[in-house]
């Protein structure tokens, strides 16, 4: 039921005109956008789609995130990650039709059950990160005679990176993921040769600038020992691909730090 509510959801998305990501300077309909508020349901399905409060959707399904939108005569705009523009077929106090990327008339109708409104509790749009609290790895090795000992500390942040999905019929909704922090420690003995923290943009001469943007900082790894210092591994990834740069991070014993890409 979870699969067919997300799915419904995404093809609630209109007949999509990308390009200009300004909002256009026009006159917003007042009355339509009145109209518009509420909780919508698929006609076909009975699933709660989403829910319309001022000038915002929220989405029944969490990791959706809820968007700004305008009505501008027959057409909604959608200010997203990607501003979109989507033609209404039809629209009155009960009803909200528009035509899909295919062709399609997708009908809606506003609920009048106050039960549907359970579909949102809760719903304070958190998606669910890859560490949902500080995690804490520790190494421990011996290197010429001498205790090495290191600790990551992979910590969830609050920084999003918006992840554009789209249907099959190429109809758009953004998902919201959380960036991680990593602080990286590096004792000899009781000797601390190394702390900081690692961000995602620590490795802008070294990551694409375009792929830094849509990914997050998703691992942190410890490799081995030797004589350039200590070898991690950190991941950037872009949610919902399986697209990564793995990065190999050498902590010297003199407290340096460099990074190259994994060929």
């Amino acid at each position: 039921m979870k699969l067919n509510v997300t799915i419904l959801l995404v093809a609630v998305f209109f007949c999509s005109c990308q390009g200009n990501k300004q909002k256009e300077a026009v006159a917003v309909d007042s009355k339509a956008k009145e109209l518009f508020q509420g909780i919508w349901l698929d006609d076909d399905s009975e699933s709660v789609l989403f829910r319309v409060q001022g000038d915002t959707i929220y989405y029944a399904d969490v990791q959706n995130a809820p968007v700004y939108y305008e009505i501008v005569k027959d057409s909604l705009y959608m200010y997203g990650n990607e501003v979109s523009r989507y033609q209404i077929d039809k629209q009155a106090e009960y009803i909200f039709w528009f035509h899909s990327l295919a062709g399609d008339v997708v009908k809606l109708h506003k609920s009048e059950e106050p039960a549907d409104s359970l579909a949102f509790v809760d719903n304070t749009f958190q998606v669910i990160p890859i560490y949902t609290e500080v995690t804490e790895r520790d190494s421990v090795v011996m290197y010429n005679g001498r205790r090495y000992r290191a600790y990551v500390y992979i910590n969830p942040s609050k920084m999003k990176v918006y992840k554009t999905s789209y249907s099959e019929e190429g109809i758009s909704v953004d998902n919201v993921y959380y960036d991680n922090i990593m602080h990286i420690c590096v004792y000899e003995g009781k000797k601390c040769l190394y702390s900081s923290d690692i961000t995602k943009r620590m490795f802008e001469n070294t990551v694409p600038g375009e792929f830094l943007d849509k990914s997050i900082l998703s691992d942190m790894n410890f490799l081995s020992i030797d004589s350039s210092g200590y070898h991690y591994q950190a991941s950037l990834c872009i949610p919902e691909t399986s697209l990564c740069y793995i990065v190999n991070l050498t902590i010297s014993f003199d407290g340096k730090l460099t990074m190259a890409v994994l060929k």
